[in-house]
Order: structure tokens, then sequence, then C-alpha cells
């Protein structure tokens, strides 16, 4: 097989990367940016992206909504919408820069809106769940709008490209955050699209993830019986929900949303500890549709903090190291010593196994 070497490519899904500052410094984007490049035949040039945390602190308190637009006249349906049920304290266009390798861009727009307290009480809604149904809509119900961020003080940018041609067409560099995702796509079953580009993200929590879910029909069937539309034309889109159902909605740790995810095998469970094993035998009993099969790494971002975690089999790879405050997080070493040469503790975490890194409280506010 040798005279094939260079000719040929055995795929190992996209690629991934995060870092994170636990005393919440903030960092510009140039760093995540810089360990895609030793990852970049992950990529095919089909979709990259990234989320960042901490970035808006002007504007900390008002949901922040990333929406592509095909048209000015999608725009204005959208726009509309939004007046109707939010107060919109800030409206523009995103800065982007023009260069080569992106092209074909739709509009690209982001609010700073609140919701409307009168409405809010009209509907016995939190502010959330609000949120999550009015990004529902706009998604299903105007043709032509597409909001792909909506958290508060974050943001995902993303596009089709690979990743680091599109930190340098969003101007990362111009941002500050304490956390930062990022991601090179290779859709193997699924269109490019700037859509389906990841980080997919609903309210504050991201995903960014590297492989192929087979359990899917069975996921999205499940999760689109609580009101979320799988509308993206890729398979990670339903991960993001169900990360939002089981930690928003269904009130779960993280640990416990790790357990339902990459629920170990019964085997497994059988020589745990008594209560460990009541604990995980009743997470996949209440949640068997959500257990997610088929090769798997991934990178759940939320607000003050990243979890990691690898399918049960660890059959896509995931490699962590630390640096003083920092954890990094990445598909290879080759990335994370892109940001940090000299790290320290690295190592491969178990399949199934989360790592949970927070901000310590405060940090970031």
């Amino acid at each position: 097989m040798k005279h094939l070497e260079g000719q040929i490519r055995i795929p190992s899904g996209c690629a991934i990367s995060a870092v994170i500052s636990k005393e919440g410094k903030r960092m510009t984007g140039e760093a995540i940016a810089q360990s895609m490049k030793p990852m970049h035949d992950r990529s095919n040039g089909l979709g990259g992206g990234f989320a960042a945390y901490g970035i808006y602190p002007d504007f900390k308190d008002e949901f922040a909504f990333h929406i592509f637009y095909d048209n000015h006249s999608c725009r204005a349906a959208c726009e509309a919408y939004l007046k109707e049920k939010f107060e919109l304290v800030w409206v523009e266009e995103i800065p982007t820069r023009k260069i080569p390798q992106i092209t074909d861009e739709p509009l690209i727009w982001r609010y700073f809106a609140a919701p409307l307290r009168s409405v809010l009480r009209s509907m016995q809604l939190d502010e959330q769940e609000y949120v999550a149904r009015a990004v529902m809509y706009l998604n299903t119900s105007i043709k032509g709008v597409h909001v792909f961020s909506c958290g508060k003080n974050m943001g995902v940018f993303k596009a089709v490209g690979f990743p680091e041609d599109v930190a340098r067409f969003y101007r990362l560099e111009e941002y500050k955050a304490y956390s930062w995702t990022a991601h090179g796509r290779y859709p193997t079953n699924t269109p490019g699209w700037w859509g389906g580009a990841h980080p997919f993200g609903l309210l504050d929590r991201t995903v960014v993830h590297n492989g192929e879910i087979s359990s899917y029909d069975a996921n999205r069937r499940f999760i689109e019986m609580f009101g979320y539309q799988c509308t993206l034309q890729t398979d990670t889109e339903v991960i993001t929900y169900i990360a939002d159902y089981l930690l928003r909605r269904q009130g779960l740790t993280l640990s416990e949303t790790a357990s339902v995810i990459a629920a170990p095998f019964w085997s497994t469970i059988a020589k745990c500890p008594r209560q460990e094993q009541e604990r995980l035998a009743y997470l996949r009993k209440m949640f068997p549709s959500l257990l997610v099969t088929g090769p798997f790494s991934i990178v759940l971002g939320f607000s003050g903090g990243l979890m990691a975690l690898n399918d049960r089999l660890k059959l896509r790879s995931m490699v962590v190291a630390e640096k003083d405050d920092k954890v990094f997080i990445a598909s290879e070493e080759a990335a994370i010593r892109m940001m940090e040469p000299d790290v320290e503790h690295i190592y491969a975490p178990a399949g199934g196994e989360p790592v949970i890194v927070r901000v310590k409280e405060g940090a970031f506010v």
C-alpha cells in the first residue's frame, strides 16, 4: 500500500477544537483559528464554524440573534415578527471580510433583543422557552430565514468553507471570548450549506460534532414530539436539541445528560455500586430514545463551561490537555499545541466519560 500514500484519504470524520479559561480570561479568536490548520485535511471546505462565549459584554442581558437571510424580502418578514415579539435594542449586519475562499454568502445580520414582558406574562412562559419557540417558528415558517445563534453574550459564526477561512471572513481576531469551540466539516451523506455547518446552537448551548449518528431517526422522532423541528439537513442538529431538552426542560445535570447520550452498556451498569446502578438504569429506562449511537466525539458549549464526550466505544479521537487556567480539547494533539506548545496533562478520555470544565463562579459575568 506504500505507493498509495498521499493519494487516498482514510476519513476519520470532521475536526473539532475548543479552549476555555477557568478564570474567565477572554482570548481573541486567533488561537482557535490557528488550531484548525493542522487538521485541515479533516475538512473538505463544505463547512466551518466557531462558537464564542463572553463576546458581547455590552449586551449581556439581551439575546443575540445571528440570522442568515436568502434575500431582503424574507429579512423584512423576519424583522416584522421580531418587532412584534421582542424589544430590539440593537440591529446591524455582522461585519465580514471579503475573501476569495468564501463565496455565495447570504445576508448575515444580528439582533440584540429582549422578549416583551407583556407577551411573556400573557403566554405564561419563561424567556428561554419563549425564545426557543420563536426560533423554531422562524426557521420553519418564513422561507429563506435561518436563525443560527440565539444565546446571551455569545455567538456562532459559520459558513461554507474551511474553518481557518471562516475565521478570517468573520474577523474573529476582533472578538474576545473566555471560551471558544471550532469545527471543520467533512459531510458524508448530507449537503454542505451555510445553515448545515457546525456549531449548531439553541439558546446558549452549542454543539460541534465529529462522527455520524446512526440513531438519528429514532432521536429525531422522539425530540420532535416536544416542539423541536429538525430542518438543517444534518444529523448533528438533533444532539443540540437533545441537550436542550435534557438540561433545560428535564433539569438533568451535565453528567446525567452524558449518561443518556452515551449510556453505558447494561453489562457495565451491572458492575457499578448499587446506588450508581440504580441511577444509570433509571436514565436508560427513562430516555431510551435519546441514546446516540454511532461513532462520535462532541463538545457541548454553554454559558460558563464546556463538556466534551465520546461515544461509549470511543470510535472517534479526542484529546484533552491543560496549561495554567486553560483547558484545551481537540481531535488531535497537534491542534492543541498550535494554541499552547507547552501544554501539560495530555490525555484521551475514555468512551462515554464526560469531561466537564466550568469557569469559576462569577468570573465571566
